[in-house]
């Protein structure tokens, strides 16, 4: 069942990546931008963690993971040694 939910959950996110593409003016540049951000919102808030565990290495595919991925690495930095931790987490976990 995990390949089926790792399978839906990205053929909706490049579905609806492909339908913006096609009917705004937006480059492909853009949209990474977009779901960059609408990764570490997602993060954020808590919900990117129900995704993983929902559709497994599926989630971790799109490019909304590096949003998830460098927001927990700034959460975690900061939390460890502050502001400095910040750079510092946001740098080590993107490397």
């Amino acid at each position: 069942m995990i390949y089926i939910n790792a399978f839906i959950f990205c053929g909706v996110v490049c579905a609806i990546g492909q339908m913006i593409l096609e009917n705004t003016k937006m480059t492909p540049g853009d949209l990474n931008t977009i779901l960059v951000i609408t990764g570490a919102f997602l993060s954020c808030v808590g919900l990117y963690e129900l995704f993983l565990e929902w559709a497994g290495g599926g989630a971790t595919m799109p490019i909304m993971n590096f949003g998830h991925v460098v927001f927990q690495g700034a959460y975690n930095g900061f939390k460890e040694t502050g502001i400095l931790g910040l750079l510092n987490g946001l740098l080590s976990s993107s490397a």
